[in-house]
């Protein structure tokens, strides 16, 4: 009991870090049942963190592996003396997890080891439903005790317009490093290649295909609002962190907005009002 309980603060406290947005957002969950987000959220921020964990791809893809083997009951040594992992195990247990949604999220996230482009908004979609989507619906399922909410589609319009926000929001980071989550056939449309995002030089072309990404998210949070009766009360709070989609869309139409030096980020005290109004 000690040792659960000891991986389970250990949860907390990288989440608390790492993903202020999503820990602001689970203390309107019940009490009894943050722990358990905490597990799913660490373990979320452990595969999103490899590619700045490592300095190859294949190492990376090794990484992830052992997360793949951990959840498939096949990783060699004591899979539970990573705290990260045994909290994981014991929320799946408890709450009845499809580990294959785990291991499915693990499997869209080897994108971004690489510098492949998007190859299509179809595909953005199909990423940010695979990893965000994910993990507001196996939230859901933890605030449901184990029982099928009912939350699917809605989770998934609101895991992409989440995602999309926070691409967005590290469009600077990800240009640094080579990376372009804009899909290719928008930046066609634009007149926008590769080179232009990676190398800093932007252009009005730029600007239109960031719009375009913008109305996209919106274009599913309205999705999602519009699926709000099919929420249970009990999972509402797995849906908290999509109230924020909003402000960091206004933050990057601001006239000093820069997406090659801008980083966009709101102050605390909005980023909890925010959350305390809701996403619906």
């Amino acid at each position: 009991m000690a040792e659960a309980i000891s991986n389970f603060a250990h949860c907390e406290a990288l989440v608390r870090e790492a993903d202020p947005d999503r820990y602001w957002a689970s203390l309107f969950a019940p009490a009894e049942k943050r722990p358990h987000l905490y597990a799913l959220y660490a373990f979320n921020f452990e595969i999103a963190r490899v590619r700045e964990a490592v300095r190859e791809a294949l190492v990376g893809e090794i990484r992830l592996q052992w997360w793949r083997d951990a959840l498939q009951g096949e990783a060699r040594g004591d899979v539970r003396a990573n705290p990260v992992a045994a909290a994981l195990d014991d929320t799946i247990v408890q709450f009845r997890l499809p580990r294959q949604a785990l291991v499915d999220l693990i499997d869209a996230r080897i994108f971004d080891l690489y510098e492949d482009p998007m190859p299509s908004l179809n595909d953005l979609e199909g990423y940010c439903g695979e990893t965000s989507s994910s993990l507001i619906q196996l939230s859901s399922l933890i605030l449901s005790d184990g029982t099928n909410p009912g939350t699917a589609d809605a989770a998934g319009h609101a895991g992409v317009a989440y995602a999309i926000a926070g691409l967005l929001r590290a469009f600077p980071i990800h240009a640094r490093q080579g990376q372009v989550y804009v899909p290719a056939d928008i930046l066609t449309k634009h007149g926008v290649v590769r080179e232009d995002i990676v190398t800093g030089r932007g252009g009005p072309g730029l600007q239109g295909a960031l719009a375009d990404l913008r109305a996209i998210a919106r274009r599913h949070l309205d999705q999602a609002r519009a699926l709000r009766p099919t929420i249970p009360n009990a999972a509402r709070p797995a849906f908290q962190p999509v109230a924020l989609v909003e402000p960091y869309l206004k933050a990057m139409e601001r006239r000093d907005y820069d997406p090659f030096q801008t980083v966009v980020d709101i102050p605390q005290w909005r980023r909890v009002w925010s959350l305390w109004r809701g996403p619906f």
